[in-house]
């Protein structure tokens, strides 16, 4: 669990640093909520 919450936070940094406007900022995480939704969906 402490693992999986490191590495989401590595990928958010990430994302955030690679962003260069608001607009990109959002959806990079809208982007990054879609994967986490798509993952919980293969996990049920």
């Amino acid at each position: 669990m402490t693992r999986t919450i490191a590495a989401m936070l590595l990928v958010v940094t990430a994302a955030l640093a690679g962003c260069n406007t608001v607009a990109g900022v959002g959806q990079d995480i809208s982007k990054g909520g879609q994967a986490i939704s798509d993952s919980a969906e293969k996990a049920k």
